[in-house]
């Protein structure tokens, strides 16, 4: 077993997006800070409405796919292809935008908690232009594996291959064979999280503190992982929880400009223009 280390640590940053929801981008905040294919990830959290209300007004994407992960409270999707789901707490929703979708995320409450995460991943250039696709996965769909020390992984995307068991999630492979799992340590718990070889990967803390093959990790952190086949974790003297994510890198141009992420600019060229003539789509 070789351990993934830490290359680098990237604090989440405070922003606002949407119609003005206030949340932490912990990957993406700037065109160098991406992990091929992961290009961002947010994580929203506050139990004050006036942060989240606004919510997601219909805004298209091209040539990605965007996961939502929904912790806490729930929220409503709308998209042209005539989809719609009510993102209930555990459930995800994978949509991949492809040649074009136009689309809304707007909360269902008035009060009360919203926390979760909304991760973009990219396209392969051959597959940007394919037909938008949407999927609506509840949290009784996630597989939840309880490992004997107590920890606890839910399997969003991937294969997870532990000794005793294959645990695959209802999101598998693809060109860039994304992994998601959201992992719960006890305090003082430790953790081996067997991962394929060739996938970058990051790790996003978002309860308590951890540390990642005996290098402390910062709440609200993301924590870029060197090469190997584990992630080693070690829960403080609380709970901890984080994600882990990663993806077979595409090594291919990115240009993105808002909600749209192509190969040359001329192609973002291409994307404007058809969303303004009503082509996007």
């Amino acid at each position: 077993m070789t351990p993934r280390r830490i290359t680098q640590l990237l604090p989440a940053i405070d922003t606002q997006d949407g119609g003005g929801v206030r949340l932490r981008r912990a990957l993406g905040a700037q065109p160098g800070a991406r992990l091929d294919p992961l290009l961002m990830l947010d994580a929203f959290s506050s139990d004050d409405p006036n942060d989240y209300i606004a919510g997601f007004p219909a805004h298209p994407h091209r040539g990605f796919e965007t996961v939502t992960y929904i912790l806490d409270g729930h929220m409503l999707h709308e998209d042209h292809l005539g989809n719609r789901g009510d993102l209930m707490a555990g459930g995800v929703q994978w949509m991949t935008a492809g040649r074009g979708i136009i689309h809304s995320e707007m909360p269902q409450q008035t009060g009360g908690r919203l926390r979760g995460f909304q991760l973009w991943i990219n396209l392969p250039a051959g597959e940007k232009m394919k037909p938008a696709s949407y999927r609506d996965i509840p949290a009784s769909d996630i597989p939840r594996v309880e490992l004997p020390n107590g920890t606890v992984v839910r399997v969003i995307a991937g294969n997870l291959a532990l000794p005793e068991m294959q645990v695959e999630g209802p999101i598998c492979g693809g060109s860039t064979d994304p992994i998601y799992l959201d992992v719960t340590l006890p305090a003082n718990g430790k953790a081996i999280i067997p991962i394929p070889e060739g996938h970058n990967f990051l790790s996003y803390i978002f309860e308590g503190s951890l540390s990642l093959a005996g290098q402390a990790v910062p709440n609200a952190t993301t924590a870029i992982l060197g090469e190997g086949d584990v992630i080693e974790l070690h829960a403080g003297s609380g709970a901890a929880r984080c994600l882990l994510i990663g993806g077979k890198p595409l090594h291919e141009p990115i240009v993105q400009y808002g909600p749209f992420v192509m190969n040359t600019r001329q192609e973002i060229e291409q994307a404007m223009r058809d969303y303004q003539a009503g082509r996007l789509v």
